[in-house]
């Protein structure tokens, strides 16, 4: 499954140790499970260059990650990249330090950004090293699964 101008590619973003900083891999180990064919997942750090680097070539990216932007915990917002362009301050705060925003506003800039990007966060109620994801975000999860998954089958062509 394709966009007329390359792959679709879901990256899942953070640490399984960190609180809700595991959201995007339970997100992303979900949707590899129910993805159509062709559509390709992965479990990613945050770092932001290496994020570069795996979503080249992509037609559309999916970005799930957990963020901090003073939400009620457990919400789920849906933000156009294209949209963080030129934005100095997106709010959108993830706890990886050179991570999601930073590298899609980098991209934009050295002209590295896929033709459709969009980042689904949800919002986290605490990233404490050996926590277990809250309830709220772990209840999210599902949601944001079928956001990511109605999209692809909305968008994509086979």
């Amino acid at each position: 499954m394709s966009y007329p101008d390359g792959p679709v590619l879901v990256i899942g973003v953070g640490n399984p140790h960190r609180g809700d900083d595991a959201v995007g891999l339970m997100v992303a180990r979900r949707v590899k499970q129910r993805a159509p064919a062709g559509v390709t997942v992965l479990e990613h750090t945050g770092d932001g260059a290496a994020l570069m680097d795996a979503w080249q070539g992509a037609g559309q990216v999916f970005l799930i990650d957990a963020v901090s932007s003073g939400g009620k915990p457990g919400a789920v917002i849906r933000v156009d990249c294209r949209e963080l362009q030129g934005r100095r301050d997106p709010g959108l705060v993830s706890s990886h330090g050179f991570g999601v925003a930073q590298a899609i506003r980098l991209a934009a800039v050295l002209g590295r950004l896929p033709p459709r990007m969009a980042l689904y966060g949800v919002e986290a109620a605490g990233f404490a090293p050996g926590a277990p994801p809250s309830p709220e975000a772990a209840g999210a999860v599902a949601h944001v699964v079928d956001l990511v998954l109605r999209e692809i089958a909305c968008t994509s062509t086979a």
